[in-house]
C-alpha cells in the first residue's frame, strides 16, 4: 500500500484529490491535525513518511514544502505554478509525448499544469512539434472557465444568494496580460512570444473551453480544418485522456459547444472548426479534472506503475 500525504487538503484541488482516494484500497492517506497543518516540523514529518506528497498550496508554501524533503524516497506532485518551467521537474502532461511520459514516470518531482495551460498546451504543443506553426506565430488564446477554478473565496462569492448582479455575466480578467499561466504557456512549447491570453470566469461551477484561432496563411504548413484535425488525431492516437473529435465545419452538429459538458470527467476533447482561411481549435475539459486533480492522480498512477485510469472518470 502506498502512503500519500496531501499538503493543502483544505483547498479546492486538495479536497478533490482527497475525495478521489475514498474507495481506493491501494492508498493510505497520511493525515495531519488541523492545528498543526501549517507547522513546518509536523508537515516535514508527514512529507518524509509518504511515498507521494501532493502540494496544493500557494507558490511560496510549495517551495517551502519541497525544502522539507530529506530523503530520496518521497516523490512530490505540485499543483502550484512554482515549478512548472524548471528543467529539473517533469511537466505533468504525459500525452504531449513519450519524453513527457517517461520523465513523469521516472521523476521524484512532477509539476501539474495549470487548468488553462492544459487546454492551451494540448493544442499548441503538437502544432509546434509537428511544425504546423512556427515558434514565432502570434498566438492568441481565448478561454472561459467555471468559477470553481478561482478558489474557495470565489466559490463562496458566486454561490452567495445576495451576490452583486455583475456575477451573473461572464467576467473578463487578467487584462494586463500577466496571467500566472502565461509563463508555462510560452516556455513548454518554446514560443518566442507570450500569447495574447483573454480568460473569462463565468456563472457555472466547473468546466472550461480554451480556443486558439489560426490564420492559415500564417501557418508554416498550410492545412484545411479537416487536415489539421487529422494531424492532431494522429498525434494523440491511442491516448485515453485526450480525444480529438470528428471534424464538423461548425465544430459540433448544432454549432454550439458547452463549456461544462465534461464536468466530473478527467479527459480532454479537442474540436477543430472553421474554413480555408481561418481555423479555430478548441480544447474542452473540466478545470477540476484534467485541469487539476485528475491530472495529478494520472501522474501519480504513472509514477507508481498503476493503471493510468485507476480512480479517474473516463
Amino acid at each position: 500500500m502506498f502512503k500519500v500525504f496531501i499538503d493543502g487538503k483544505e483547498g479546492t484541488t486538495g479536497l478533490r484529490i482527497y475525495e478521489r482516494f475514498v474507495d481506493r484500497d491501494d492508498i493510505e492517506i497520511l493525515t495531519i491535525d488541523e492545528e498543526l497543518r501549517k507547522d513546518p516540523k509536523e508537515r516535514a514529518k508527514k512529507i518524509n513518511e509518504s511515498d507521494i506528497t501532493f502540494l496544493c498550496l500557494p507558490d511560496q508554501a510549495a517551495i517551502e514544502a519541497v525544502s522539507l524533503v530529506n530523503n530520496n524516497k518521497t516523490r512530490i506532485i505540485d499543483a502550484s505554478t512554482a515549478h512548472r518551467t524548471l528543467e529539473s521537474w517533469a511537466y505533468g502532461f504525459p500525452e504531449l509525448g513519450e519524453e513527457f511520459y517517461n520523465k513523469i514516470k521516472n521523476s521524484n518531482r512532477v509539476a501539474v499544469p495549470g487548468c488553462y495551460a492544459s487546454g492551451f498546451m494540448s493544442i499548441i504543443y503538437p502544432l509546434v512539434k509537428m511544425e504546423i506553426i512556427d515558434k514565432a506565430y502570434p498566438v492568441t488564446c481565448n478561454a472561459i472557465s467555471g468559477y470553481s477554478g478561482a478558489g474557495k473565496k470565489a466559490i463562496a462569492t458566486y454561490e452567495d444568494f445576495d451576490r452583486d448582479i455583475k456575477y451573473d455575466a461572464p467576467r473578463l480578467y487578467a487584462m494586463s496580460q500577466n496571467h500566472k499561466h502565461l509563463k508555462e504557456m510560452q516556455a513548454i512549447p518554446g514560443l518566442l512570444n507570450k500569447p495574447m491570453f483573454n480568460p473569462y470566469v463565468c456563472d457555472y461551477y466547473s468546466g472550461m473551453l480554451v480556443t486558439i484561432p489560426l490564420y492559415t496563411n500564417l501557418m508554416k504548413k498550410k492545412m484545411s480544418p479537416s487536415e489539421l484535425r487529422d494531424a492532431l488525431a494522429k498525434y494523440y492516437e491511442n491516448k485515453r485522456f485526450v480525444r480529438v473529435m470528428p471534424y464538423v465545419e461548425t465544430g459540433t452538429s448544432d454549432g454550439f459547444l458547452s463549456a461544462n459538458h465534461l464536468q466530473g470527467l478527467d479527459y480532454l476533447e479537442i474540436y477543430v472548426s472553421g474554413n480555408e482561411e481561418r481555423i479555430n481549435i478548441t480544447a474542452a475539459l473540466d478545470n477540476l479534472g484534467k485541469g487539476a486533480s485528475g491530472a495529478a492522480i494520472e501522474c501519480m498512477n504513472i509514477m507508481l506503475g498503476i493503471d493510468e485510469e485507476k480512480g479517474l472518470n473516463l
